[in-house]
């Protein structure tokens, strides 16, 4: 059994700045590409930021130059960190990660509750 567990979200102004963090646990072998996506009222889930577990890192164009994603592969846990927020980032933000429970078995998609975040104008 596989959890991921997300924190940070909160409501706050537009320019300041949040850290969101999402932890996995369980039966993990090994983590490949953690990610970020969002979901604002009405609109479909997309995209916001990827980070593969050597580093290399996947941007939306609208958060480019703002958000960053980390991750601590010791701690199984990766980073969004948010600054310059604006009212048209609010949503409910969702962790992914891509786990494989052994050596050699496929990855599957997993996926956290979901943490919202409202910025106000």
């Amino acid at each position: 059994q596989v959890q991921l567990v997300e924190s940070g979200g909160g409501l706050v102004q537009a320019g300041e700045s949040l850290r969101l963090s999402c932890a996995a646990s369980g039966s993990i072998f090994s983590i490949n590409v953690m990610g970020w996506y969002r979901q604002a009222p009405g609109k479909q889930r997309e995209l916001v930021a990827l980070i593969t577990r050597g580093g290399s890192t996947n941007y939306a164009d609208s958060v480019k130059g703002r958000f960053t994603i980390s991750r601590d592969n010791a701690e199984k846990t990766v980073y969004l960190q948010m600054n310059s927020l604006k009212p048209e980032d609010t949503a409910v933000y969702y962790c992914n990660a891509e786990i494989a429970y052994g050596l050699g078995s496929p990855t599957k998609s997993y996926w956290g509750q979901g943490t919202q975040v409202t910025v106000s104008s």
